[in-house]
Parts: structure tokens; C-alpha cells; sequence
């Protein structure tokens, strides 16, 4: 009768390492579907810190490239009609004489949506912070003028608001008209620039109405109009000291939460991280500098332990 004992340890192996992947398969399943719901409470408990710090209403509107679904797909978030409905009903629930802290990361979005947030926080009667501690720019700047104190990290920027018409900025599409003679340029472009100059009217006359909160009449309107006639590209940078240059209540005092709430929003995983660092550890004094082997042979050397 032939030993069974070989075939009988495979059988036993294979069983076994069945079991070991079936394992790793729902540790991976739960890991997925439980890691979001382990960050929103890391969030959550951030934000509640920072509302016992600052004594206010903290309401954080960032948006990241998200990584959704196990495939790992990066998706752009923006300003949308969802998170105006959100931040509106946030601040429906919030006392009318609670100040409220917002922070801001954002590229912009939705025109409509950006306003309405405006709009509600121009309304509220209590004290109104915006916190930048990246970049706000285009319908996240609208948001800003409206609060009595911006507070920026040093080398963070806002933007202009000047509207776009068809993913182009309403300020060229005018201009290519206007380069033309009339009977050359087609019907499309034609309602284009009408668009475009509706838009940029109905901004200015919006931006001028918020600024009125903190300015005279004269300067609102220009800042307005400095703003949104497109002076500049969409994407220019306005700096701590431009801004404050154009008079915007601008100060650099930014809470280090705010900068704990921004490492609870990851950017979207890529293969490769594109930047690397590592905490810096000052070099240990003589005295504390070790010293091994043929080390002790060299004492001009600075050596650096890590």
C-alpha cells in the first residue's frame, strides 16, 4: 500500500493557506469599509477641539482629489449646490449671535452655490472668521469678503473672481469680439459675449453688495470691479500682502488645529508620493554626539547621527 503521508501534508497545506487567504481577503474588506468612518471621526473630533478652542461654530469646506472605490480613482471636488445646502443648514442651526469660524480649501466651483453661502453668512448676525490655510480661490474669495477677519497661513493665497462663461474667462471672450469686425465673428461667440457680459455685471453688482459690509460705497464698488472685470488670469495669485494691500482684513494668526484638520484630508494616493520629508532633529551637541569606532579618530568631522 503506498505512503499516503506526502500527498496527505499537501492536501493539509493547501487547506490551510485557503484559510489564510479567505482571512487576509476580509481583513482587506474591512479595513476598506471601515477606514473612512475611523477618518470622519478623526474629523469630527477635530473640529469639536477647535470649537471649544475659538468658542464658535467651526464649519470646514475643503476640497481635495478624493481617492474613491478600490480602485484607487481620483476624483476633483469643487464648490457645489450640496455643500451650500450643507453649510446653509449649518448655519440655520447655529445661534444668531454664535460666532462662526469657516475653514477654507478650496479651487472654487459653482457660481450660485458660492453665493448663497455668501449670502448666509452676510445675513448672520455674529462674528464671521474665514480660515485659509492653503489657497481659496475664485468662488472660495467670494466667500472670504464676506467674513469681518480672514486669517491666512503666510504663503497661502486668494484669487480673483472674474466669471467664466464655457470654461473660458468672460473678460477674453469679450476681448476676441471686440478684435474682430463684427460681420466675421459667428453667432455662437456673439452669445457667448453676451453671456459674458451679463455675468460679469451680475458679479460685480454681488461682490459690491457684500463688500459694503466693511467699506464705503466708493472703494466697494472698485474693489469690486478690480475683481471680477478680469484684469488678471483666474488662477493669479493674490498674496497675504496683496490682499491686505486692497484692504481686506487679512491677518496670518492661523489656529495650528486648523492645520491638524488639513492632514485629515489626505490628496488622492498616487503610486509614488511626490514629496517626501522627514521631521527635523537638530544635530546632538559634543557632548552628546556618540562616538564609534573610527569616529573617535576623526574629531573634526561633524558627524550627524540620525
Amino acid at each position: 500500500m503506498p505512503d499516503k503521508g506526502p500527498l496527505q501534508w499537501w492536501r493539509n497545506l493547501v487547506s490551510v493557506s485557503r484559510g489564510v487567504f479567505w482571512l487576509l481577503l476580509l481583513g482587506l474588506v474591512f479595513h476598506l469599509l471601515w477606514s473612512p468612518y475611523r477618518m470622519e471621526a478623526a474629523r469630527t473630533k477635530t473640529l469639536d477641539r477647535l470649537q471649544l478652542e475659538r468658542k464658535s461654530r467651526v464649519i470646514a469646506m475643503i476640497h481635495r482629489e478624493d481617492t474613491v472605490s478600490i480602485f484607487g480613482v481620483s476624483v476633483r471636488r469643487s464648490i457645489s449646490i450640496e455643500d451650500s445646502e450643507a453649510i446653509l443648514r449649518a448655519i440655520r442651526l447655529t445661534p444668531a449671535n454664535q460666532p462662526i469660524d469657516l475653514v477654507l480649501h478650496t479651487p472654487g466651483g459653482a457660481v450660485l452655490a458660492a453665493e448663497q453661502i455668501a449670502r448666509a453668512l452676510l445675513q448672520h448676525q455674529g462674528p464671521v472668521t474665514v480660515f485659509v490655510p492653503h489657497y481659496a480661490m475664485s468662488g472660495g474669495t467670494l466667500i472670504a469678503l464676506v467674513a469681518d477677519k480672514i486669517v491666512m497661513d503666510p504663503n497661502a493665497v486668494l484669487g480673483p473672481v472674474d466669471p467664466q462663461v464655457g470654461g473660458m474667462p468672460a473678460a477674453s471672450i469679450l476681448k476676441a469680439v471686440t478684435a474682430k469686425p463684427r460681420a466675421r465673428v459667428d453667432d455662437q461667440t456673439l452669445i457667448l459675449a453676451d453671456i459674458a457680459t451679463k455675468a460679469r455685471t451680475q458679479v460685480a453688482a454681488f461682490l459690491t453688495e457684500i463688500l459694503l459690509k466693511h467699506h464705503p460705497k466708493a472703494k466697494a464698488s472698485a474693489l469690486a470691479l478690480l475683481l471680477s472685470e478680469g484684469r488678471w488670469t483666474h488662477d493669479f495669485p493674490i498674496t497675504v500682502q496683496a490682499a491686505q494691500e486692497l484692504g481686506l482684513p487679512v491677518s496670518t494668526d492661523l489656529p495650528p488645529l486648523v492645520y491638524e484638520l488639513m492632514d485629515l484630508y489626505p490628496q488622492g494616493r498616487t503610486e509614488k508620493p511626490s514629496v517626501l520629508y522627514v521631521p527635523f532633529r537638530p544635530a546632538p551637541t559634543n557632548q552628546e554626539r556618540p562616538t564609534r569606532g573610527f569616529r573617535e579618530a576623526l574629531p573634526d568631522r561633524d558627524w550627524r547621527w540620525p
